[in-house]
């Protein structure tokens, strides 16, 4: 090959040993086929590539040809700037970018290599072992094996476990015993939970760089943990405190909307399940329970109505007198109730008359009914009066905007007139003038008269006008010691006894048989449960009440007749009479029968304390007719029977041991 230009000296020496294509194709030499050309590029003797110490770059190209070609030496100036010296022609430049990315390719085939080695020599002494990275409630167990991880886990968790769970739900801090809720760990299951060991060679890495949280398994006892649930909800849970005015004394307070708050339990119970042993305090859920009056409408309420209703009293003007409702009496009686998002304000008009009506009580007047009064032994009408009291209900209706006004504070009472139930007139028109029935018993011993003079004061008088029901209970109330009342003897259990307001069945029999021989109807009544000597056989009475006075056996008539009926009744210290006063329609006869079905007495023993005793008598049966014949004609209006059957009163032995 010709030599065009001569490269200047390098430190390098580099010798390439190449045939020479001939220029002419001809015949093949050294035994070649023709046309053929071989290319050697020597690996020992044919290319020889060195560094010369001269800087000097030799290429040496060899035309194989029977070897008797010279060789070449052609000197390569250095590339500018230490860079790449220029391409051969042909082939030459194709070598060149081989050996420029030749020594990159190995390197990065080393690396390679040994992160291979490195990744498949790590796998190996991991394998089996909790992935790397891991953190168990804060305790990291990453590299460790499963034996090793639940050891270090079990050391480090368990003092945990006996501690108390601490929360913070929403407004509320408070906390919790895990043994209470019947949590506990499950081990394994918290360490499976982990997963194998990565492939992935970049997870791998990173698992030097960074953890990974892992929740724990938490088993818990289903009751325990509802049970828990409840409790936590419980103390949780808050209503929502509504917006308000409220009064100290006379000073309108205003008392500020807050919103309540309620546990999300299913979401809470999840985060408990998960996070609870972790030593950390628990954030549970809630949600906001809203309030429907806002601030702005508490503070309308308090300057538009609280605090001027008490700025000063009231001026109530009566019939002749005032009256003044005074700023604690305001407060006392106004409130407010939350509406449709506005505070509403309130009159109670009780507590407000409570504060005022004293001061006015002067004023009225309260009906009075026309009595019957017996002055001489003979009835005399009492006339009525009719009341003049103050209707409260319009009274009072403009006080809620005289209570918004700071000045010009008044009110004017208005009275209404109440007429007697039982005016003069109709008293006189009840045709009360003569005695229709009466009865009288006696032989009571003291403390039971106490008793029958009592009753005998509250029915006096009493009248029962054409078509009413008199009941004995419901007319005198309890009969209790407050009333006047005193203990005395009762038939308790068929066994004699002793209460407050013992003896009143004796005044029920005489009112029984003044109203049985009166013609009036029976209404409900009930003979003793034995027969007591001092009454008519099979026409007597018993009335009794429970200790709160109310009724349970009673005494009652119906006035059938057209005319009213008045009650006299007439005690001295050994006999009850009761008289019934009206227009006498009947003539009454009383016929009993004669005792039969006789049944003889047991002994029992007393009653321990206050025991009275008794010689007993025998039980019978008798019955009784009543006949109601017309004053006018005499004629036979009605024959009512009654049969009453009366059980043994046996014989009562007091403080008796052993049958002796």
């Amino acid at each position: 090959m010709p030599q065009d230009r001569q490269w200047p000296e390098s430190h390098a020496e580099q010798t390439d040993v190449l045939p020479v294509v001939p220029a002419h194709p001809g015949p093949a030499r050294g035994g070649h086929g023709a046309g053929e050309v071989t290319q050697h590029i020597a690996t020992t003797n044919e290319v020889t590539q060195h560094i010369a110490t001269s800087n000097e770059v030799t290429q040496q190209i060899a035309a194989h040809d029977n070897g008797d070609l010279p060789t070449q030496q052609v000197s390569v100036p250095p590339p500018p700037h230490g860079g790449e010296p220029p391409a051969a022609d042909g082939d030459g430049g194709e070598n060149g970018k081989a050996r420029r990315f030749r020594k990159p390719a190995l390197i990065a085939g080393a690396v390679f290599g040994v992160l291979a080695v490195a990744y498949f020599a790590d796998l190996l002494v991991t394998s089996g072992d909790v992935p790397r990275g891991v953190v168990v409630a804060g305790v990291e167990v990453g590299g460790l094996s499963h034996s090793q991880a639940e050891e270090k886990l079990r050391a480090e968790l368990e003092p945990r476990l006996t501690q108390p769970v601490k929360y913070t739900a929403g407004e509320v801090q408070d906390s919790f015993q895990p043994k209470d809720a019947g949590l506990r760990l499950n081990w394994p299951s918290t360490l499976d939970q982990a997963g194998d060991q990565p492939l992935n060679p970049f997870t791998r890495i990173a698992s030097f760089f960074s953890d990974r949280e892992v929740g724990v398994v938490t088993e818990a006892e289903p009751n325990q943990l509802e049970n828990a649930m409840a409790g936590l909800k419980q103390r949780i849970n808050q209503a929502p405190v509504e917006g308000n005015v409220v009064f100290e004394g006379a000073v309108a307070k205003a008392v500020e909307p807050k919103n309540g708050q309620e546990l999300e339990v299913e979401a809470a119970q999840a985060r408990i399940l998960a996070q609870w042993a972790s030593g950390k305090p628990l954030n549970l859920p809630v949600h906001s329970t809203p309030v429907t009056i806002t601030a702005e409408a508490v503070q309308a309420a308090l300057k538009d109505i609280a605090e001027p209703a008490v700025s000063g009293p009231v001026i109530v003007h009566g019939e002749g007198a005032d009256g003044t409702l005074e700023p604690e009496e305001i407060a006392a009686g106004l409130s407010f109730a939350a509406e449709n998002g506005r505070l509403v304000p309130k009159i109670d008009q009780k507590k407000i008359i409570e504060g005022v009506g004293p001061e006015l009580a002067h004023t009225e007047k309260e009906s009075k009914d026309a009595e019957i009064v017996f002055d001489g032994g003979a009835p005399t009408v009492v006339p009525s009066e009719d009341g003049n009291k103050i209707k409260w209900d319009t009274t009072l209706q403009p006080l809620l905007e005289t209570l918004k006004k700071r000045d010009g504070r008044e009110l004017t009472a208005n009275y209404e007139k109440q007429p007697a139930k039982v005016t003069t007139e109709a008293a006189n028109q009840l045709g009360i003038k003569e005695v229709i029935g009466e009865f009288t018993t006696g032989g009571f011993k003291p403390d039971s008269g106490m008793n029958i003079r009592r009753v005998a004061e509250e029915v006096n008088g009493a009248i029962v006008k054409p078509g009413e029901t008199f009941s004995l209970n419901t007319h005198t109330g309890p009969r209790t010691a407050a009333e006047g009342y005193v203990p005395a003897g009762i038939i308790e259990d068929g066994a004699p006894g002793e209460a407050v307001g013992g003896g009143i069945s004796q005044f029920a029999t005489t009112l029984y048989n003044a109203y049985y021989f009166a013609g009036m109807k029976d209404a409900g009544h009930q003979e003793h449960s034995y027969y007591i000597s001092r009454y008519p056989e099979g026409r007597e009475a018993t009335v009794f009440q429970n200790p709160d006075g109310s009724s349970v056996i009673d005494l009652a008539f119906t006035n059938d007749a057209p005319t009213g009926v008045a009650i006299q009744t007439i005690w001295t210290e050994s006999s009850i009479t009761v008289r019934l006063w009206g227009t006498k329609r009947y003539d009454v006869e009383s016929v009993t029968g004669e005792r039969t079905n006789f049944v003889q007495p047991q002994v029992k023993e007393g009653p321990a304390e206050n025991c009275h005793p008794s010689s007993g008598s025998p039980g019978f049966t008798v019955t009784d007719t009543r006949i109601l014949r017309d004053v006018s004609t005499g004629a036979v209006v009605s024959e009512e029977s009654r049969t009453v059957k009366y059980n043994p009163q046996n014989t009562i032995v007091c403080g008796r041991k052993n049958g002796h």
